[in-house]
């Protein structure tokens, strides 16, 4: 006869609750319907097929920029400087959108300018939503004095101006991508902060929640499984919003010499260089300017859109 004690079993209530689904929150259905959802806004508004074939390009030409420019971006030859595009009296057919002051071809910049700024674009956003969605669900869940820690620390960022942090940045470590992306992670990371908080102050009452911390459920689990997955519709929703900004303050810091050094080919680099021949050369800065003005005014309707589609608050008016 074995004295050997029962093995110890899950009680039917918990295997009920780690086995049921989520919550259908407004912001969980809006996530779990996001693809459906932008699909038919972009049937019923075809005017949004314009800024998204530019976003879809921008993408491509990001990703295959070494395979779709013509020549190395930082390829010289003197003697085709200043070279206008091909269909002005000068220009020629293998530099079609003409050359710069080194005779660097404008097109493969321009190109490989896109994979800069789409680089900086998606590391800059998903390093800011990391640290500023994991304080603010901190913030939001615990309260009390973390709570009042992170928003001051996130209402000092606001103090501190953009451009003087970045010549410091500069001065000290000298021009460059990481420099670009330290700012970027300074100035959005409350914002994710301020959004995430908001949010979990109002789901960590809701039934769900007081149900999984009553059966004992610890606080990084609740967070990770059954906060996170309802602020997603959101979050992405502020990450659309946020790719033209770091679009633009990445050309921004780079026109001002705080960002990418040349000869790297950043569009702001490429404005920069251009302004002093604005009168006789135009296209060395105007190509690179009109560039950052379409990617960034498509992200913005873009986003715009998807956001006015998957916000429940919106979708009521």
């Amino acid at each position: 006869m074995s004295l050997r004690a029962p093995e110890p079993t899950a009680s039917p209530t918990l295997r009920a609750i780690d086995a049921a689904p989520l919550p259908a929150t407004p912001q969980l259905r809006a996530a779990t319907r996001a693809m459906p959802e932008v699909v038919e806004l972009l049937r019923r508004r075809k005017i949004l097929m314009a800024p998204l074939l530019v976003l879809v390009a921008f993408v491509v030409v990001g990703l295959f920029a070494p395979y779709l420019a013509p020549l190395p971006p930082t390829q010289t030859e003197l003697g085709l400087k200043l070279t206008p595009p091909v269909w002005l009296e000068g220009g020629v057919s293998d530099r079609p959108l003409g050359t710069d002051q080194l005779g660097r071809d404008i097109g493969s910049r321009m190109i490989y300018g896109a994979r800069l700024s789409l680089t900086t674009s998606l590391i800059g956003i998903v390093l800011s939503g990391v640290v500023g969605t994991s304080l603010g669900l901190l913030a939001g869940y615990y309260g009390a004095w973390i709570d009042a820690l992170i928003m001051r620390v996130a209402d000092m960022t606001l103090a501190i101006h953009l451009y003087i942090l970045a010549i410091v940045l500069a001065v000290v470590w000298g021009p460059g991508l990481r420099n670009v992306l330290l700012v970027t992670v300074f100035l959005l990371w409350s914002r994710y902060a301020r959004q995430a908080r908001a949010e979990v102050l109002s789901l960590k009452e809701r039934e769900f929640v007081v149900a999984a911390r009553a059966l004992g459920a610890s606080a990084g689990r609740i967070m990770a499984r059954h906060l996170l997955p309802n602020l997603l519709a959101s979050l992405i929703v502020l990450s659309t919003l946020q790719v033209g900004f770091v679009i633009v303050l990445e050309a921004t810091l780079s026109f001002l010499g705080a960002g990418i050094p040349p000869p790297n080919p950043s569009w702001g680099v490429m404005v920069a260089d251009g302004r002093a021949l604005i009168a006789s050369a135009w296209w060395v800065s105007m190509f690179p300017g009109v560039a950052i003005l379409l990617v960034v005014l498509s992200v913005n309707l873009v986003g715009d859109a998807i956001r006015d589609r998957l916000d429940p608050r919106l979708r009521r008016l």
